[in-house]
């Protein structure tokens, strides 16, 4: 099966996607706002939605990227130079400003599933960071002459996908009390703060000392 990944790239991208799950951001704020407002039933449709925004992601970033490397193995050079910029920029970005995670508890009309489905589809499909974050982070964990690319790319996506779901179901089934303790205990978002910084620094640290040799 050429499109599976090393087990150590594998174990690296299981970690990074298990952090970036649990790092809140607009996706979590609009799940767990859901769940307060709507109840969780809804708040998993969102759910739902965000991962669909995310197989199409998945799908540009796949094919777009594929046919670059294919294309110009120096294009796919300074793509991945400049994906390892923007985790750096993510890593001081993280430590200087923090982790927000803004839950407005108001009430809004229940929505239907097709709805809520869509809200967590346009949120994740039509966010720049996660466009700019899955061009610069996926191509991380294949080579360009790699002749699997395309395949690792779309088994990577989905297992982002497949990684992220439990943590955001859990997020959103304990939203109540979540929304309370993150709110009250700042310290434990600046521990992932820091602990995001410092992974995805390593992660750049590598892509630019593999480039140098």
């Amino acid at each position: 099966m050429d499109f599976l990944p090393s087990l150590p790239t594998l174990l690296a991208f299981s970690a990074a996607s298990l952090l970036l799950a649990a790092t809140p951001g607009p996706d979590m704020t609009l799940s767990i706002s859901r769940a307060l407002a709507q109840g969780k039933r809804a708040a998993l449709f969102v759910v739902l939605g965000t991962s669909f925004g995310i197989v199409v992601h998945t799908m540009l970033v796949a094919f777009g990227i594929s046919a670059l490397i294919t294309a110009s193995p120096t294009a796919f050079l300074i793509l991945k130079t400049g994906g390892a910029g923007y985790l750096l920029w993510l890593a001081v970005k993280a430590v200087r400003f923090g982790s927000t995670l803004s839950v407005k508890e108001v009430d809004e009309v229940a929505g239907t599933p097709l709805a809520n489905i869509s809200s967590g589809f346009w949120v994740n499909l039509l966010n720049p960071k996660v466009i700019i974050f899955f061009m610069t982070f996926l191509p991380q964990f294949v080579t360009a002459g790699d002749p699997a690319v395309t395949q690792k790319l779309l088994f990577l996506g989905f297992f982002f996908i497949l990684i992220g779901m439990p943590v955001n179901t859990l997020i959103v089934l304990t939203a109540d009390w979540l929304a309370s303790w993150l709110q009250k205990n700042k310290g434990v978002l600046r521990g992932l703060d820091y602990t995001f910084a410092g992974v995805f620094s390593i992660f750049a640290a590598k892509i630019l000392l593999t480039q140098a040799r």
